[in-house]
C-alpha cells in the first residue's frame, strides 16, 4: 500500500501539537531509532488496519512491518476515573528514523482523538 497523502501539510500541522506528548520512551541505537506509545481508546485491530494504511504488512498477531519499519503492538485495559475504562494499545516502533518519522507522524494523527 501507498504511504502517499494527498495533502501533506494536513498531517505536518499536527506535528507540533503531537509532538507535545512526549512517547512512553525513546532512543537510538545504531542508527535505529526506538519509540515506544501508548494509545487509548483504540483496539489491536485497528491500529494494525491503521499500519497497513500507512504502507505496513501484517507478520503476525501483533507485527506489523513496513519499509525500513517495525511495529510491535500489544494492550490492556486501563482504568479512566473512577468506573470507566479503556482499551490501551502499546506500539513499539523500530526502524530507520527517516522511514519510521512519517509512518509514527501519521499513525498518530490518525489516532487523535478529541475529548470529551
Amino acid at each position: 500500500m501507498s504511504t502517499q497523502i494527498a495533502d501533506p501539510g494536513y498531517v505536518e500541522k499536527y506535528r507540533g501539537a503531537l509532538d507535545a506528548i512526549p512517547p512512553l520512551e525513546s532512543s537510538r541505537d545504531d542508527g535505529r531509532l526506538n519509540v515506544k506509545r501508548a494509545f487509548r481508546g483504540l483496539t489491536i485491530e485497528q491500529a494494525i488496519r491503521y499500519l497497513e494504511h500507512l504502507g505496513g504488512d501484517r507478520v503476525d498477531e501483533r507485527t506489523v512491518e513496513g519499509s525500513g519499519w517495525r511495529a510491535e503492538l500489544s494492550s490492556r485495559i486501563v482504568p479512566v476515573g473512577p468506573s470507566y475504562r479503556l482499551t490501551e494499545v502499546t506500539v513499539e516502533w523500530t526502524g530507520d528514523p527517516a522511514a519510521l518519522d512519517p509512518v509514527m507522524l501519521r499513525f498518530r494523527v490518525k489516532c487523535f482523538r478529541a475529548p470529551g
